[in-house]
């Protein structure tokens, strides 16, 4: 292999893990039309429980059909927010910090990390890059839940400040 096809390192092709998305999200679509199907059938059969089953079977799809676009919105919209935090030099470099045998940072690097970061964040909380970098800074120590919700207040103000 030649160094000019050489990927660098950390950098992998997003093909695959797209074509899973498409297949995961495509084999969801099948299962949602098959229960939507189902509910009508039940409904169709007139008795009082075929009609409550199948009204209740039919709420299903409408819940995976949210739950698949929320999920993919969201998605979207953090790779958005990388890219833009990328562009103005500020996305969170942790490519030197040390990293365990599963490859997650360190513990104690994490928290250094997130110490510094949330100090940014103190110091300018309206700052959508800097809810961002909070966001990655709890993922990175380990708290998943508070970088979900510092990630969707990064996206309403990253969506703010670009009128999107």
């Amino acid at each position: 292999m030649s160094a000019d096809s050489a990927k660098p390192v950390g950098k992998r092709s997003a093909t695959p893990t797209l074509l899973m998305i498409g297949l995961l999200v495509v084999g969801l679509i099948m299962y949602m039309v098959i229960l939507g199907w189902r509910g009508f059938q039940l409904i169709a059969s007139g008795t009082a429980a075929g009609i409550g089953v199948g009204i209740g079977v039919l709420i299903l799809p409408v819940l995976g059909a949210w739950m698949i676009y929320s999920t993919l919105a969201a998605g979207l919209w953090h790779q958005r927010l990388v890219a833009a935090a990328q562009a103005v030099g500020r996305d969170l470099d942790v490519s030197e910090l040390p990293r365990r045998a599963s490859g997650r940072i360190e513990r104690e690097a994490a928290d250094e990390l997130f110490a510094q970061v949330r100090d940014e964040w103190v110091a300018d909380p309206d700052d959508w890059v800097n809810t961002y970098r909070i966001a990655r800074a709890y993922d990175y120590a380990g708290d998943r839940t508070r970088a979900r919700q510092m990630m969707k207040t990064a996206v309403a103000q990253y969506r703010t400040v670009s009128g999107t």
